[in-house]
């Protein structure tokens, strides 16, 4: 089989199938990226994919290559994992899908299936059938639920596999290729249905995360503690506890595309698509509050004064910086005049405006501010007073919940988070409660010193 693309659902998919035990051909137009691939140098960070990859590699299972037509020529089937990016309007393009299918058409072999997992708008499937002019290739709708950072998993052992398609041996046929996975549940339905669950499983995903960030401003509001009502929420069988982190808003790049091409298409077809777009909208609003938390800390005068931020990528286990809300912030804060250090151990990549360090320490000397803005480990283990002594004053912002707050407060840090108060009585009482935990083990602090790392996108 081949899978042509080669960007984080496209490895992933290769890597997958062929440790299924299929043979399989993945494939970038990009000669400089497949000769990486070739080396082994993945150019992402991806847990477990570089190992999977090399595994399935020793056994002759998997092969790259840069030739689309050379790959689907003999394949029986034929993943398309190419980009649709999000245009202004919020549709998505999918020229690249079109122009790959055109190629390859007339190439690919009797009784071929071509297999969409792109991310596309409702009505491809049967758009590109149309397109390719063959009765004979059939066309599979199969979306991606994979989550950066836990995507090897999800695809091994997914929660469920959607496929759809206007062929119901040809849906069948791949159904087939999932059954060594562990499949939870496999939905086999039409083409736009499979492809309208990828839209609506994301915009439900984040408006339930840009909920708990409303109630996260209201426990601020009014003194209480947004993980203790999290988990009085997810404790309910009914809600679960899955997204119901706080933070600093979403981003990567499923959530804000999918949200944005939602609300495209019910505009498009004329159905009010209100909730959606009320959740886009208070997203960013939460991206400008964590920037006046910033401010705020720092009396308000943000000119010349440095800040060490820590976390690039949109979420942990990941180098993805597209639509991070740790850039959005970023840029409001240039905006007041700031000045950035930033450090996160996934992203390498250079980014306009921002100094980026290699180390903690770097991002600490001489700064006024720390800004947490990705929940990666290493953050917690931090050692807070070092790094404190580094500092001109010992001001934190945690936009992610991954620093204990009695920890900071024991480190003489002026501490800010999401959804629990500034007021100085209770974090001191956290901060004691940490303090006895360690000569007493019953006695723990409130506020969670573990946080919940639920993944906020998919």
């Amino acid at each position: 089989m081949a899978v042509l693309g080669s960007g984080y659902v496209g490895l992933t998919v290769a890597a997958g199938l062929a440790s299924f035990g299929h043979r399989v051909t993945c494939t970038d137009v990009d000669v400089d990226r497949v000769d990486h691939l070739v080396a082994g140098d993945l150019r992402i960070v991806e847990a477990g994919l570089t190992e999977l990859i090399e595994d399935v590699r020793s056994l002759g299972r998997l092969q790259f290559l840069t030739d689309n037509i050379e790959a689907a020529r003999s394949a029986e089937f034929v993943f398309l994992c190419l980009p649709t990016p999000g245009r202004s309007d919020g549709t998505l393009d999918t020229s690249s899908t079109e122009a790959v299918v055109t190629q390859i058409g007339r190439h690919l072999a009797p009784g071929a299936r071509i297999v969409i997992k792109s991310t596309v708008p409702v009505g491809t499937a049967r758009r590109v059938a149309e397109l390719l002019q063959r009765r004979d290739v059939a066309i599979v709708s199969n979306p991606e639920f994979l989550s950066e950072g836990t995507a090897v998993d999800n695809f091994l052992h997914p929660d469920r596999v959607v496929i759809g398609s206007d062929s119901v041996r040809a849906a069948m046929d791949v159904a087939t290729l999932y059954g060594v996975g562990g499949v939870g549940e496999c939905i086999v339905t039409d083409s736009q249905s499979a492809e309208l669950i990828k839209f609506a499983s994301n915009a439900y995903l984040a408006t339930r995360v840009t909920f708990i960030n409303s109630v996260a401003e209201l426990c601020e509001a009014t003194g209480a503690n947004v993980r203790d009502v999290a988990r009085g929420i997810g404790s309910d069988h009914r809600i679960g506890t899955a997204f119901l982190s706080p933070g600093p808003g979403w981003g990567g790049s499923c959530f804000p595309k999918d949200s944005a091409a939602l609300v495209a298409l019910a505009d498009d077809v004329g159905v009010d698509a209100t909730v959606v777009r009320s959740v886009i909208a208070a997203n960013e609003w939460h991206s400008v509050r964590v920037a006046d938390k910033i401010a705020d800390a720092l009396d308000g005068d943000l000119s010349g004064k440095t800040i060490a931020i820590w976390g690039l990528a949109f979420k942990a286990g990941t180098d993805d910086v597209r639509h991070s809300p740790a850039l959005k912030i970023v840029e409001r804060l240039r905006e007041r005049g700031a000045l950035f250090r930033a450090f996160d151990p996934g992203v390498s990549r250079p980014i306009t405006g921002i100094t980026q360090c290699t180390t903690l320490e770097e991002t600490c000397r001489g700064a006024d501010a720390i800004l947490v803005t990705t929940e990666w480990e290493v953050f917690a283990r931090s050692d807070l007073d070092a790094l404190g002594s580094l500092m001109t004053r010992r001001i934190m912002v945690d936009a992610r919940g991954a620093i204990d707050p009695g920890v900071a407060l024991l480190a003489g840090f002026d501490y800010t988070g999401i959804g629990v108060g500034r007021d100085a009585s209770d974090l001191e009482f956290t901060a004691m409660c940490l303090e006895q935990e360690t000569r007493d083990p019953v006695v723990h602090a409130t506020y969670p010193r573990h946080r919940d790392a639920a993944d906020q996108s998919p």
